[in-house]
């Protein structure tokens, strides 16, 4: 009943649900069709969604996020995610190609800057997409920060979250023998990708259970199996990802580049007991942006699902609404 209870909670800080005006599949190349959908106003603001994981999808939910009458919401689901095609690639799938996924949607649809929506791993994306070509960048709201560092790996994947967490950590780290628990990204990796399809769907959902165990600040660890095929699509692409350090040059090539996009306006939501994405990445970039605003959510954990974190999100995009190209975002502040 309490996370019945959570759920109408969350929704009712959120705009009523609106359907896309306009869907399509669009040819990225390298064999790759990305869905793409737009909702909201046609005339509004441009804002891009980029949704987690790697390896998750947009959902329906997150439209609601924007007033539709002030906004042009724009939701794709990244290569080899959602109803892209072909579903679970890894061929021809890196940060790069995400990247320039973006700049050819803009392309396409003829918009010259965007408002960034992202969490988590689309936090990070955001960011790098942000650093690469800030002149295309109007503003920015990220929730439950990743910089795609080996420490935030190693928190996560080498038993940081499992010292609070340790009988989802004892199920997740039982699979692999003990001599290979120095690497489980790299134990997962193999068996992931091996030729074995029952162990690959075994892994596939260890690995998406012990992430959605810890998503909610509520959460008590007794999820269900995600769907098979949710499950085959999201470990693999994830894995592949952070076994490869996010294919960037450097594990701390976001932290170093802030300066590129310090004039840009942004809103940082963090939840303060984010157990898969720890706050201290939202507050060391909030120390190193000029222009953004951090947002601390007493009582959250990760999930874009929680209602502190809805109601801050609304909040900030109705603010950067509000914002003109040469006005100056509200100083930073961490407090609820």
């Amino acid at each position: 009943m309490d996370k019945v209870l959570g759920q109408i909670s969350a929704a009712a800080h959120l705009y009523p649900p609106i359907d896309p005006f306009d869907q399509r599949m669009l040819d990225v190349g390298d064999g790759h069709r990305v869905y793409l959908e737009q909702c909201g106003n046609p005339e509004g603001i441009p804002a891009l969604v980029l949704h987690g994981g790697p390896g998750g999808g947009c959902s329906p939910a997150m439209r609601r996020f924007f007033d539709p009458e002030r906004y042009r919401v724009i939701l794709f689901d990244q290569r080899g995610c959602g109803r892209s095609r072909p579903s679970g690639s890894v061929e021809a799938n890196t940060t790069w190609h995400l990247v320039e996924d973006i700049e050819l949607i803009r392309k396409t649809l003829g918009i010259d800057r965007f408002t960034l929506f992202g969490g988590s791993w689309g936090a990070a994306l955001s960011l790098i997409y942000a650093q690469a070509h800030p002149e295309r960048v109007r503003a920015m709201i990220l929730r439950g920060v990743f910089l795609m560092t080996q420490p935030e790996l190693d928190w996560f994947y080498g038993g940081g979250a499992g010292r609070f967490w340790p009988d989802q950590w004892r199920h997740f780290s039982s699979l692999v023998p003990p001599e290979e628990h120095a690497d489980l990204i790299g134990a997962y990796h193999k068996r992931l990708f091996g030729d074995d399809s029952l162990t690959a769907t075994r892994f596939a959902r260890a690995w998406t259970r012990w992430e959605n165990a810890l998503a909610s600040f509520e959460a008590d660890g007794s999820v269900g199996d995600s769907p098979v095929d949710f499950a085959r699509i999201f470990a693999r692409l994830e894995n592949h990802y952070f076994v490869n350090g996010g294919f960037l040059d450097e594990q701390s090539q976001i932290l170093s580049n802030m300066d590129r996009i310090a004039h840009i306006p942004a809103e940082i939501i963090q939840g303060r007991y984010d157990m898969i994405c720890p706050p201290e990445s939202a507050y060391r970039i909030a120390s190193l942006w000029t222009e953004a605003r951090l947002r601390m959510v007493s009582f959250a954990g990760h999930a874009l699902s929680e209602p502190g974190i809805c109601k801050q999100l609304v909040a900030a995009t109705d603010h950067c609404a509000d914002i003109g190209d040469n006005q100056r975002s509200l100083p930073n502040d961490s407090r609820n």
